[in-house]
């Protein structure tokens, strides 16, 4: 768990996505890769379209990445809460949060809040 947590709190800050934000988090879950258009004619601008491609499919890549682990990391817990119960698991989560901070991340920084992760009523 903390290496996802941190690896998730990575791609959040490269793609500049606030996950502590539920429309940015909805916007990024539900956006999918669009297949560019490069325009194949031989100019001078070839080289700047293909950077502008190799950019643009870098970024839905890690985008992509992104959506994956944060369902990953939620299908994780929901295992961990059936086989574990909810103590182990609010602890395990913990110590993930405490060590992503470790890392220099602020508290959040994966987009995980265990105050209303863990919420009961």
């Amino acid at each position: 768990m903390q290496g996802l947590n941190v690896r998730i709190a990575r791609l959040a800050s490269v793609l500049h996505v606030a996950l502590n934000d539920p429309m940015a988090l909805d916007l990024l879950m539900a956006t999918r890769p669009a297949r560019p258009v490069v325009n194949e004619r031989r100019t001078a601008n070839v080289d700047l379209a293909r950077v502008n491609v190799s950019a643009d499919r870098r970024r839905s890549h890690l985008q992509e990445e992104l959506r994956g682990l944060l369902v990953l990391r939620l299908q994780l817990g929901a295992s961990s809460l059936n086989d574990n119960g909810l103590s182990v698991t609010l602890q395990a989560m913990t110590q993930a949060e405490e060590h992503l901070i470790r890392q220099g991340f602020e508290p959040g920084a994966d987009g995980l809040d265990l105050d209303d992760f863990f919420k009961v009523g």
